[in-house]
C-alpha cells in the first residue's frame, strides 16, 4: 500500500503551469530524490504535499495516521534553547506532557503515559541532542538560545527538528545547502538508517547516489520515476536519448525519402495516387521530439602561465581577527599541480585560511611568501553580496578588465555559460546559479595559477556541478577547495587537509576513509561513557589504527603521486598526438618540430611505464598489508 499518492496533479504559479496531470506514488520506507531544472516546480510540489498551497487539479493523498515532517523555510529566531526548540517540534509529546501535569482521571492518566511510552518521550532529549550534535552543535551550543545564531545555523535547527520527529514521510528541500561537509556526511548516514519514507529535492549528487531508492524527474510538467540513484538515472536517460536520437534520424530519413517522391511526382497524373498515398503516410509518421535539454553547461578556465615550484610557502604563520589567532604555526607549501580539499566543521578556520592564501588577511605572525608572478583566483559565496544589482555581468567584467575589448569581455563570461542574453541581464534578475557563474568568471579573469574555491557549488544545479568538475580536471593550476559536496571533493582533490584545533594537518586517507572516521567519531561522541577500566583497550585500538595509517601513509603518497603523474602524462600525450595529427606539421620546414614531438612522445611512453610499475608495486603492497590486518 502506498504512503503517498499523487494523482493527475496540476499546479500553477503566476499563470504558468508547473505540473500538468502529474502522477507519483511513494511506498512506506522508500526514499525518492526529486530532480528537475531550476524553476521546474520542485519546491512548489513539496509545498503542495505539505498542504501549504492548494492544487489546481488532481489530488494528493497521504495514508491515514501517517506523520509528515518538512523543514520550515523560515528559520526559528526566538529565545528558546536549541534543544528546547527541537523538542517543541514534537507537538504531541509537548501536549501530552502538559496534560499529564493537570489530568485527574485515572483512566486518562494511564492512556497518556502509555502513549508517552509508545512515542519514546523519555528518550526524546537524548535523541534530539544526538541529531543536533550530528549537525554540528556541541552540548554548550545546544543550551544557547536560537537567536544567538546566524540564519544558516538556524536553518540547521529547523532541519534537526524535522529529523528528530522521525516521521512516516520526510520532505527535504536542498537539505545540505546550509551544512558543511562533516554535517553532510552525517546526514547521509542518518538518511540511510532512517526507516521512514522521504522525498528529497537536492543538487547533491553524493546524497542522491547513496541515500535514495529512486529518482523522480520533474520535466515539462510530468513526473517520471526511475529506480536506483542518480548515477543509474543518468545511465538510463542517456540510453533513452541515444535510442530516441536514432529513431529521430530514422523517421527523418523516411520523411525525406517520401517527400522527395511527392515533390518529384506530384504533378504527374500517373503518379498522383501514389503521391497522395505517400502524403498520407508522411502525416501518420510519429513525431518524436529530440531530448530537450536546457542550455548545455560548459565551463572552462583560462590557461595559466606556468610557474616554478613552490608558488606559495608559509613559515610558522598564524592568522585570525583582532589579534586573536584562529590558526597557528602553519608551515606548508603549494605547487601548481596541487589539488587540496580542506576538511573540518564550519567555524574551524577553513575560510579564514582561504583568505590568508588570497591575501585578504595578513598573517599575525610568521611569513607567507608568494611567487612574484603568482595570480590568485578567489571565489566565495559572500562575494555575491558585493555585486551591483542594477548592473549587468558585462558591466562587472568590463570594470574588472578595463583594458579588454568587448569581445574579450564577452568571451570570459561565455566560459561559464553566461550567453549574450544573460550577460546583458541585470544582476538582480539573475538566478543564484547564474550569479555563481558570474563570480567564477570574475575570479578567473586573469588566468590565475591558484584557484581558491569556497563552496563553489551552493547554487549550481547538477549539470553545472558536473561542468565545473570537468573544467577543473582540465585546469593546469593549483586548487584549494572548501566544499560540502563529497562528490566534488572526491573527483577534484588528491590531498586532504584537516582544519581543526587551531592547526592544519594532512589526513592520510581518501574520502571513503574520512567518511568512515567521521561517522565513528560522531557515534563515539554520542556513545554513553563506560567504566574507565575499558578505556585503555579502546585507546590502544585507536593507537594501533593510527600507527597502521601512519605506516601505510608513504604507500598512499606513492599511489596518489603516481596517479597524479599518470594523469598529467596522459594529458600531455593527448596534446602531442593531436599535434602529430595536424597535416600542417608535415609541411616543409617543420622537420625539427616533428622530431621533437616524436622524441617527447617516446619519452612520455617510457615514463608512463616506469610510473605504472611504481603504482602497481605500491598497490600490491597496500593490498598485502590490508590482508595481513
Amino acid at each position: 500500500m502506498s504512503l503517498l499518492v499523487i494523482s493527475d496533479l496540476t499546479l500553477r504559479m503566476a499563470g504558468r503551469t508547473l505540473l500538468d496531470q502529474a502522477n507519483l506514488s511513494i511506498e512506506p520506507g522508500r526514499k525518492v530524490g526529486l530532480i528537475g531544472r531550476n524553476g521546474a516546480g520542485k519546491s512548489t510540489l513539496l509545498a503542495a504535499i505539505a498542504g501549504d498551497i492548494s492544487p489546481d487539479g488532481g489530488e494528493i493523498r497521504l495514508s491515514a495516521r501517517a506523520r509528515m515532517a518538512r523543514v520550515k523555510q523560515e528559520a526559528p529566531a526566538d529565545g528558546a534553547s536549541l534543544l528546547d526548540t527541537v523538542l517543541a517540534g514534537d507537538t504531541e509529546r509537548s501536549t501530552l506532557l502538559a496534560e499529564a501535569e493537570t489530568a485527574t482521571d485515572p483512566v486518562r492518566i494511564t492512556e497518556i503515559h502509555e502513549r508517552l511510552r509508545a512515542i519514546r518521550a523519555d528518550s526524546a532529549p537524548a535523541r534530539a541532542a544526538s541529531v543536533l550534535a550530528g549537525l554540528g552543535f556541541n552540548a554548550a551550543a545546544q543550551a544557547r538560545p536560537v537567536s544567538d545564531f546566524s540564519g544558516g545555523w538556524r536553518m540547521r535547527v529547523s532541519l534537526a527538528t524535522a529529523l528528530f520527529l522521525e516521521p512516516d514521510l520526510l520532505l527535504l528541500d536542498e537539505p545540505t545547502n546550509h551544512l558543511d561537509l562533516e554535517a553532510t556526511l552525517w546526514l547521509e548516514d542518518w538518511l540511510r538508517r532512517f526507516a521512514g519514507a522521504a522525498l528529497i529535492v537536492s543538487h547533491d549528487r553524493g546524497l542522491l547516489d547513496s541515500c535514495v531508492d529512486a529518482i523522480a524527474h520533474l520535466d515539462h510538467g510530468k513526473l517520471s520515476l526511475t529506480p536506483g540513484g542518480y548515477e543509474n538515472f543518468v545511465r538510463i536517460r542517456t540510453e533513452q536519448a541515444l535510442q530516441q536520437a536514432r529513431q529521430v534520424e530514422k523517421i527523418a530519413a523516411q520523411r525525406a525519402h517520401m517527400q522527395s517522391f511527392v515533390d518529384r511526382f506530384r504533378a504527374k497524373a500517373t503518379k498522383a495516387k501514389q503521391a497522395q498515398a505517400r502524403l498520407k503516410a508522411l502525416e501518420k509518421l510519429p513525431v518524436i521530439e529530440s531530448v530537450v535539454e536546457e542550455t548545455p553547461a560548459h565551463f572552462s578556465f583560462p590557461e595559466p602561465e606556468q610557474l616554478p615550484p613552490p608558488i606559495l610557502t608559509m613559515n610558522r604563520a598564524s592568522v585570525g581577527y583582532d589579534g586573536k589567532p584562529v590558526l597557528s604555526n602553519l608551515s606548508l607549501r603549494l605547487d601548481m599541480d596541487d589539488r587540496i580539499a580542506l576538511l573540518g566543521a564550519n567555524g574551524n578556520g577553513k575560510s579564514t585560511f582561504a583568505k590568508l592564501l588570497a591575501g585578504r588577511l595578513e598573517p599575525l605572525s610568521g611569513t607567507v611568501e608568494r611567487n612574484p608572478r603568482l595570480k590568485i583566483g578567489y571565489f566565495a559565496q559572500h562575494q555575491a553580496e558585493e555585486l551591483r544589482l542594477n548592473e549587468t555581468p558585462i558591466d562587472h567584467m568590463a570594470r574588472a578588465l578595463p583594458k579588454a575589448t568587448p569581445p574579450v569581455v564577452r568571451a570570459q563570461l561565455a566560459r561559464f555559460g553566461l550567453d549574450a542574453e544573460r550577460a546583458e541581464t541585470a544582476v538582480k534578475d539573475l538566478s543564484g546559479g547564474e550569479k555563481a557563474r558570474l563570480l567564477l568568471a570574475l575570479a578567473t579573469r586573469d588566468a590565475p595559477q591558484l584557484l581558491l574555491l569556497d563552496e563553489p557549488t551552493n547554487h549550481l544545479d547538477l549539470d553545472a556541478r558536473d561542468a565545473l568538475i570537468r573544467a577543473l580536471a582540465d585546469y593546469e593550476g593549483a586548487v584549494v577547495l572548501i566544499s560540502h559536496d563529497p562528490h566534488l571533493v572526491e573527483l577534484v582533490a588528491d590531498r586532504l587537509w584537516l582544519v581543526g584545533d587551531g592547526k592544519i594537518t594532512p589526513f592520510e586517507g581518501d574520502m571513503a576513509e574520512y567518511r568512515a572516521w567521521l561517522i565513528e567519531h560522531n557515534r563515539a561522541a554520542n556513545r554513553p561513557k563506560q567504566d574507565t577500566t575499558a578505556q585503555p583497550s579502546r585507546k590502544d585500538d585507536r593507537r594501533e589504527r593510527a600507527e597502521a595509517r601512519k605506516a601505510l601513509a608513504p604507500l598512499r603518497k606513492v599511489i596518489k603521486d603516481a596517479e597524479a603523474r599518470l594523469a598529467k602524462l596522459a594529458q600531455e600525450q593527448q596534446k602531442i598526438e593531436a599535434s602529430l595529427a595536424d597535416p600542417a606539421l608535415y609541411s616543409e620546414g617543420k622537420t625539427q618540430d616533428l622530431t621533437r614531438l616524436n622524441t617527447r612522445l617516446a619519452a612520455l611512453k617510457k615514463e608512463q611505464e616506469e610510473v605504472e610499475e611504481r603504482w602497481l608495486a605500491a598497490e600490491a603492497e597496500m593490498e598485502e598489508a590490508a590482508n595481513e590486518a
